[in-house]
């Protein structure tokens, strides 16, 4: 091979994290920022506890990869190993930085256990060789997951997990993030829809306009409302007239009134 080489070979921060495995994963790429980091811009929780079992450099990258990207780090005491508050949405994850086939059934009497608490759980898995993908399968299916709950990441080493865990934190919650404008959006819609039937009644009283329409809304509210409020209570809370408040509570209450035809 000719050339420059390509960025992960040169970075020495890969190869510190994981200097000594008896399967080295090719060089530790420096934490390189998310598509849209102005949308991550969230909350990573890490249990003390998967902390506490972890080399020194991995925790250090994933300092530097969460900082890199906009997240804020804090360590607490939790039952998943993270959980990532973005946009709204809590993401919690399960990350096995090495497939150890002995402890098979600690780890998926675990997930069942999480899967249980957790809306949305991922499982990430290290499987650093052939031999451990086939046993990690082995075992997926010996203790009868259902595909997708959860949903399991196998990946090839710690660094490129955890990148795997971030994106997904993000994914989720720009999803999250639309769903909420759209949610918005849709009520914003039915707020003007809700607003222009609501003058289109009161208008069709006849002498009311929609200035009048206006302050009903606001000082007494529904139609409901309105239809129950008193002569008196109209002239309190309103500018109308005396003439047109009659006219309200004639409208609401009076049947030959308000079958009768009407000219505008």
């Amino acid at each position: 091979m000719t050339g420059r080489p390509p960025p992960y070979a040169r970075s020495s921060a890969r190869r510190q994290a994981f200097a000594g495995d008896e399967h080295p994963p090719p060089a530790l790429l420096g934490p390189p920022p998310l598509v849209d980091p102005s949308a991550g811009r969230g909350v990573c929780l890490m249990s003390t506890s998967w902390r506490d079992k972890q080399r020194p450099e991995l925790v250090n990258f994933v300092a530097t990869f969460l900082a890199t990207n906009m997240y804020r780090l804090n360590f607490m005491s939790l039952s998943p190993d993270f959980i990532f508050n973005n946009g709204g949405l809590s993401v919690a994850f399960a990350f096995e930085t090495d497939w150890l086939p002995e402890r098979e059934a600690a780890v998926f009497s675990r997930v069942t256990t999480l899967k249980r608490q957790f809306k949305y759980l991922y499982v990430v898995v290290v499987v650093r060789s052939a031999e451990q993908n086939e046993s990690f399968n082995q075992s997926y299916f010996k203790y009868g997951m259902e595909l997708g709950c959860p949903t399991f990441v196998p990946v090839c080493d710690p660094a490129m997990g955890f990148e795997k865990i971030v994106r997904i934190a993000h994914a989720r919650g720009v999803c999250k993030q639309k769903d909420n404008i759209a949610t918005m959006r849709i009520e914003r819609e039915q707020a003007v829809q809700c607003m222009d039937a609501f003058l289109r009644v009161l208008t069709s009283i006849p002498g009311i306009d929609s200035h009048d329409a206006n302050a009903l809304a606001q000082a007494i509210g529904s139609i409901e409302a309105i239809a129950k409020a008193s002569k008196e209570f109209i002239l309190e809370n309103t500018d109308l007239s005396t003439e047109k408040a009659e006219r309200i509570v004639r409208f609401f209450r009076d049947p030959q009134y308000f079958l009768s035809p009407k000219l505008n």
